[in-house]
């Protein structure tokens, strides 16, 4: 989570270049029980209140819902998979929830913005090229889909090598746990 927290640094990565994505998919996948909703969420809002701290806008706002309505819908789509899933499965659930979080976050911008009517085509807008003054939607949806990739396949990797590593040494140290034989002693000879 520290991890995840010092990639959010404004300038750190380009806009929607993000370990989000898959750290939250991830979570759902490997964390047990409660820990895979309150870590990351709680991690995720802490950083949230500091980023829109150092932006200058209200610390909690209602673009911050879409964020976490996505995240949500994310950790539930990890939460489907299994640690024992393969990598290539895995890596697919994580761009799978990227491109959830790219669909709802941009969906909810079409639905507040003013700039947007509210029709199938301007949805289409909203999710290409997007509203004057900023980068073409499009290219944060590469990012998010690169990054979630990229991401998840590191932190699936990662999970794997572990188990694997971890398997490895598991009959070593049961063959040094067991006690050594011990001669017996030859009996006496009983008169």
């Amino acid at each position: 989570m520290l991890v995840l927290a010092m990639t959010r640094c404004p300038g750190l990565m380009d806009p929607n270049f993000s370990a989000v994505y898959g750290l939250v998919f991830c979570a759902g996948v490997y964390f047990p029980g409660r820990m895979a909703w309150w870590l990351p969420l709680t991690t995720l809002f802490l950083t949230d209140l500091l980023l829109n701290w150092h932006y200058g806008v209200d610390l909690i706002n209602g673009y911050m819902l879409a964020n976490y309505v996505a995240y949500v819908g994310i950790l539930w789509l990890g939460r489907r998979f299994t640690a024992r899933a393969s990598w290539l499965s895995l890596l697919g659930g994580g761009i799978l929830g990227a491109i959830l979080f790219y669909l709802v976050t941009n969906t909810f911008a079409w639905m507040q913005n003013a700039e947007y009517l509210k029709t199938f085509g301007d949805w289409i807008r909203a999710l290409t090229v997007g509203t004057s003054g900023w980068p073409q939607t499009w290219e944060f949806f590469r990012n998010t889909i690169i990054s979630g990739g990229l991401f998840t396949g590191l932190f699936a990797g990662a999970m794997k090598l572990a188990a694997k590593m971890e398997a490895e040494e598991e009959p070593e140290e049961e063959g040094q746990s067991e006690p050594e034989p011990v001669e017996a002693e030859p009996e006496e000879a009983q008169p």
